[in-house]
């Protein structure tokens, strides 16, 4: 599953790279060609869609992460006890405490995993949801100054061709 999101984003990049080296061709012969760049970052972090999006996240899952922290401290508490006890304990009841400690940690580790996976899914999907909203807002954007492309996050951009600002207010204003 991963792979498939990462081959995607592999994707993108490469038809990306191959739009930068290719532009420069075509615009040289078409010297009335209109350019813009996009920080798709800065759209995914500043636009209110965003922010709400990323509200609703940590309001979402806080409580599990909370949980989480709490049942950490608890098992550390558990094994400083045990390591504190040891010394004066039977040795069945050391290694059924040791046990029950290894199961709790275990335990944990899977609830932190389950959390970082839905999480991370969470995450996946509502960007996937803002980037929709994003490209309506680009289109907008380009129709609006007449642009003949927009190149997402270039390795250099005039601020003259920075078109993200615009894009943050067109999608803030979308509903």
């Amino acid at each position: 599953m991963k792979f498939y999101h990462s081959s995607k984003w592999i994707q993108v990049g490469f038809i990306a790279a191959m739009a930068a080296m290719i532009a420069p061709q075509v615009f040289a012969q078409d010297a009335g060609a209109r350019i813009g760049a996009v920080n798709v970052d800065k759209v995914f972090n500043e636009s209110n869609i965003a922010k709400q999006s990323q509200a609703k996240i940590e309001k979402d899952f806080s409580k599990r992460q909370n949980d989480i922290r709490d049942a950490a401290g608890k098992i550390k508490a558990a094994a400083e006890k045990l390591e504190r006890d040891a010394p004066v304990m039977n040795e069945t009841e050391r290694v059924r405490r040791q046990r029950e400690l290894a199961e709790q940690d275990r335990e944990l580790q899977r609830k932190q995993r389950e959390f970082t996976e839905d999480l991370n899914q969470r995450n996946f999907e509502d960007r996937a949801k803002i980037a929709e909203k994003a490209n309506i807002a680009l289109k907008q954007v380009a129709e609006q100054k007449k642009l003949d492309i927009i190149i997402q996050d270039p390795p250099y951009a005039n601020p003259k061709v920075d078109v993200t600002d615009e894009i943050i207010r067109v999608l803030n204003s979308l509903k």
